[in-house]
């Protein structure tokens, strides 16, 4: 029967959680009431960001443009834009999908208070100076003092603490207040970019992003500097000409008694992307998003153009794209994890592409939160850099590695762009199915270690690990606070044991273009 949308949302939540009912009930209800003001919320931001999206470009981007232009969020959360605790006329200012701008706030605190560390030996204090430009001269810090960035929103969450009052009160903080260029939010919300500045900035933020509150972690922190030296001394740019690294490989934070963390937690990205480096640099998550009414998406335009500069037809640029994006975004991982042990947390938000040639060269991968050590490789990688075994959270065993890495790189990413593809009608997509699994057996055949079990973990188990969002949201489960990783993720079939995907031959025509 018909029924109104918003009835029916309604109805569908309500009788996920009648479904669910064993003994809970008052926990139920009040998880009901929080997953549809939820949903209500995303919708509504939703609807905001299509109103104010900018038109789509004819060229191969930008990287802050295609950051910014996530208007739907991840394609398969139920809350994919919704955001607790950012007011609506905060959004016209941080929310990356309305680019605004906005300059940080600074503080001065005791330099006894102050934890900071880099990769390379660069002093922390002269790359947070460096963000203020020319514009920042009226900034000045005590002989005694060291300086912290800090986003405003943040600034202004931490000025309400008791704890950090008694801390400006006894003079060891100073809020000097905003200075500085103009910054603009990622697609994360909470770094942040200019396009002149060799770093951008992430904070944590009093905001609940889809399923968390973001919080920098210490532990993160001490992890981004770690395997900057660990890439650095393992030789990996000088072996991976079309993989890259963006290192989070600076932090400054401030020490407060008692608490693990005092919110002035601040990682220092590198940023490859300043003036002509951003162009033609996109996330996979812009690439592959659902295109705005009335539009084609990105990457249908970009096999288009692929294809009328080559004279194929739609199917064989799209295999040919495809060919190009595992080459650069896929394999290169694999390989890193078979040779050192060392998988990435490659999501769409989290890979980037270089198509300013119209088809992917290089891939970039970023966010410090993402790095899984396995243990079969922990003396190798200790020999590199002691410190990764202080770390909490750094080393996992090749079990619990596989079914990250298989969700992350594989069914977020790599299903993405066929989805997309198929959806778009450039290329069926059982053949691009086809064509991943025959990439796969290739990695499979050259690989020795922990990618050769990878791949054959994901070419031969009838399931496949994927993100329970849903379920997620269901029990109002905050993941980065989680050590339940069962309640997280949940095998579903494999799409590449198909039967036609298994039935099809290895070698045909259109696998091997």
């Amino acid at each position: 029967r018909q029924a109104e949308p918003m009835s029916t949302l309604h109805l569908l939540i309500h009788e996920a959680y009648r479904q669910m009912e064993d003994g809970r009930t008052d926990a139920l209800r009040t998880f009901e009431l929080e997953l549809l003001m939820r949903v209500l919320d995303s919708y509504q931001q939703m609807a905001l960001y299509i109103e104010k999206a900018s038109p789509p470009p004819q060229d191969e981007g930008h990287f802050i443009e295609a950051e910014q232009s996530l208007v739907f969020g991840h394609w398969q959360h139920p809350t994919p834009k919704s955001r607790q605790g950012m007011t609506f006329w905060q959004q016209e200012r941080y929310a990356p999908e309305l680019r605004g701008q906005f300059r940080l706030h600074y503080f001065a605190a005791r330099e006894s208070h102050v934890r900071q560390a880099s990769a390379h030996g660069a002093d922390v204090q002269e790359i947070v100076r460096s963000q203020l430009g020319r514009s920042g001269g009226d900034v000045e810090a005590g002989s005694d003092e060291c300086l912290i960035p800090m986003h405003p929103l943040q600034a202004e969450a931490l000025l309400l603490d008791p704890d950090v009052q008694a801390l400006q009160r006894r003079g060891s903080l100073r809020h000097i207040g905003p200075a500085g260029p103009l910054f603009t939010a990622t697609s994360s919300v909470r770094t942040v970019y200019s396009a002149h500045s060799d770093w951008m900035l992430k904070f944590s933020l009093p905001v609940r992003i889809t399923n968390s509150v973001r919080i920098n972690r210490r532990q993160e922190l001490e992890a981004g500097v770690a395997m900057a030296r660990l890439m650095h001394r393992i030789g990996f740019a000088e072996r991976s000409a079309n993989f890259r690294i963006i290192h989070d490989s600076a932090y400054v934070a401030l020490d407060m008694p008692g608490r693990e963390e005092s919110g002035f937690e601040v990682i220092l990205r590198e940023n490859p992307f300043r003036g002509d480096g951003a162009r033609g640099v996109v996330t996979v998550a812009a690439l592959t998003a659902d295109p705005l009414p009335g539009e084609i998406s990105r990457l249908e335009r970009l096999v288009r153009r692929f294809a009328a500069r080559r004279a194929d037809s739609l199917p064989d640029a799209a295999l040919s794209w495809f060919r190009h994006y595992f080459d650069c975004a896929v394999e290169p991982l694999i390989r890193l994890y078979d040779d050192y042990g060392i998988a990435l947390e490659a999501h769409q938000q989290n890979s980037l592409l270089d198509i300013g040639a119209g088809y992917p060269t290089v891939g970039y991968y970023r966010d410090n939160q993402g790095f899984y050590l396995s243990e079969r490789y922990r003396s190798l990688l200790a020999a590199h850099v002691p410190e990764t075994e202080t770390i909490a959270s750094l080393y996992f065993p090749d079990s619990e590695i596989r079914d990250r890495f298989a969700y992350y790189l594989i069914v977020n990413q790599v299903f993405s762009v066929i989805s997309r593809m198929s959806h778009d009608g450039l290329c069926d997509e059982s053949v691009l199915l086809c064509a991943f699994r025959s990439h796969l057996e290739r990695c499979a055949e050259k690989m020795t270690g922990a990618g050769k079990d990878f791949a054959r973990h994901v070419l031969d188990l009838p399931t496949i690990a994927s993100k329970a969002n849903l379920t997620t949201r269901l029990f109002d489960i905050d993941e980065l606070q989680s050590d339940g990783t069962h309640t997280l993720y949940r095998q579903v079939p494999n799409p590449l044991r198909l039967p036609m995907v298994l039935a099809a031959p290895r070698t045909s025509h259109a696998i091997a273009s």
